[in-house]
């Protein structure tokens, strides 16, 4: 039994032989959930979807995104009618680990990753706590 290396997306012998490897771009299909400081972060991968066709929405601490892409394409030449159809969907749902601001929460969508940021509440961001020294 032979040993294969993983790859994510496709695997190499399946790819489309017109394209070069520098021509051929790997998406990291998914859900992206992340925290700093005072955000919480979720990155949804939704190529080929416009701004207008993505719903986004929190309820009872679940962040649902809903992205849906129809696209039609006639092309006519003489009698002959060619049909081409293009179409995607994605959707995520991912619980919220920490309070936070939803009134605040902003989405954007670029290069076919919506960035979806929602402020921490006070109580979910760490707090420092001061060291004192012991007197002897």
């Amino acid at each position: 039994m032979a040993i294969v290396k993983w790859e994510p997306v496709l695997p190499r012998w399946w790819r489309m032989p017109w394209l070069d490897d520098e021509d051929w771009v790997e998406y990291e299909e998914g859900l992206n959930v992340y925290e700093t400081d005072d955000d919480l972060v979720i990155e949804a991968y939704v190529p080929g979807v416009s701004k207008d066709e993505i719903d986004v929405s929190i309820e009872d601490n679940v962040v649902r995104i809903k992205a849906e892409h129809k696209e039609d394409k006639e092309k006519k030449k003489k009698k002959v009618v060619y049909r081409q159809t293009a179409q995607a969907s994605y959707l995520y749902s991912t619980t919220i680990p920490c309070p936070v601001k939803t009134d605040q929460a902003e989405a954007v969508l670029e290069n076919g990753v919506l960035k979806i940021v929602l402020p921490k509440a006070e109580e979910a961001k760490p707090k420092k706590i001061a060291v004192k020294a012991k007197a002897k």
